[in-house]
């Protein structure tokens, strides 16, 4: 490699420690000192060989788009229940108003009520039973007033219920509305992790010449490729044996079909998607409802040993639930990597498994 080539090679592994520790949140940092000038009489004897730089540049890119997905997870949670709480705050106003009207008819009535007790008001019962000509229609009349009491009583009963439920919805649409605004707040501070993560791994790979972007390329692919091998090794694909259901392949058909398309965080189709979505969305075209993030993937889908795993099965990548596949035979997977690349096939075993979700069990 040339003196120039080696300097931006140099350069790329100086930011990308730089941007790495100045990501890491609630931490501050002073700006990095630039490097000195390598002395050109010692300089061959510090300076790492060029794969080596390159691996360090991998690994680090590697975290940063890890942390940029995290991030994303974190958003489309956000995303997804400032969606449900947006419906409620929908369904509680159609209540309010459908409680007002209902509110205004007891009160009509409860006015008209009164109205007819105060002209049969005046004199006591005993008197209207002395004068009355017929103590029969007397007493059949004090009938009709005591059936209307008891009746204006339910109404006014009636009428505080429906007083009681109309501010109880109203104090659910504000504690709603609470929600949705901290979900609004949540929804934006995971926008910032994302776009600082993304911005710090382009600043790392905007370093790097087009001829070690593309040696780049193929030692990530090495560590797919060993990472798959290693996986293959245990004999696991002569165990994974099951077949598809239905359901399962019209979602693994969806998702293949997607191939070529570009990874953009937060999305959920038709052009574009992150993992997540891709899986989701995947499902929801077999007709079946899924959780739209890889965590909740994780936690609320049944987990299935790796050996019991059949096409359409998820599989979940990472420690943290960050990352989402779904296999489509063959110890192959279909997902959608990470910022800058498209919808692909890969090995899957090709990252760290954390375990195996079935959407359709």
């Amino acid at each position: 490699m040339g003196t120039g080539k080696r300097g931006l090679l140099t350069a790329a592994v100086t930011v990308v420690c730089a941007v790495t520790v100045l990501a890491l949140p609630g931490t501050a940092f002073a700006a990095p000192t630039p490097p000195p000038s390598p002395n050109p009489t010692t300089s061959a004897s510090v300076t790492l060989p060029a794969d080596e730089e390159l691996e360090i540049v991998r690994e680090k890119l590697d975290k940063l788009y890890r942390a940029a997905a995290k991030a994303t997870d974190q958003y489309n949670a956000a995303e997804e229940k400032a969606r449900h709480q947006s419906a409620e705050i929908v369904r509680l106003a159609k209540k309010i108003v459908k409680g007002q009207e209902r509110l205004d008819e007891l009160k009509a009535r409860a006015g008209a009520a009164a109205a007819a007790q105060y002209r049969g008001g005046g004199l006591p019962p005993e008197a209207r039973l002395v004068l009355s000509d017929d103590p029969q229609d007397f007493l059949d009349g004090a009938g009709r007033v005591r059936a209307g009491q008891r009746a204006t009583h339910g109404l006014l009963g009636e009428l505080t219920g429906a007083q009681q439920d109309l501010e109880q919805y109203a104090r659910d649409a504000e504690a709603q509305m609470t929600k949705l605004e901290a979900g609004r707040k949540a929804k934006a501070k995971a926008q910032k992790k994302i776009e600082k993560q993304i911005e710090a791994a382009e600043q790392v790979e905007s370093t790097l010449e087009k001829e070690e972007k593309e040696r780049l390329a193929l030692l990530e692919q090495q560590a797919a490729d060993e990472a798959q091998a290693s996986w293959l090794s245990s004999g696991i694909l002569d165990e994974i044996r099951g077949k598809a259901t239905a359901k399962g392949r019209k979602a693994v058909a969806y998702a293949t079909a997607q191939i070529g398309k570009p990874y953009q965080w937060g999305a959920e189709g038709p052009k574009s998607y992150d993992c997540s979505g891709l899986t989701s969305q995947a499902w929801i075209s077999a007709g079946q409802g899924m959780p739209r993030t890889s965590e909740a993937q994780w936690a609320q889908l049944e987990r299935i040993d790796v050996r019991n795993m059949r096409p359409g099965d998820l599989i979940i990548y990472f420690d943290d639930a960050s990352h989402v596949g779904m296999y489509i035979g063959d110890g192959t997977m279909v997902h959608a990597p990470r910022p800058g690349r498209t919808v692909t096939t890969a090995g899957a075993g090709s990252m760290p498994i954390l375990g195996v979700v079935r959407p359709d069990a």
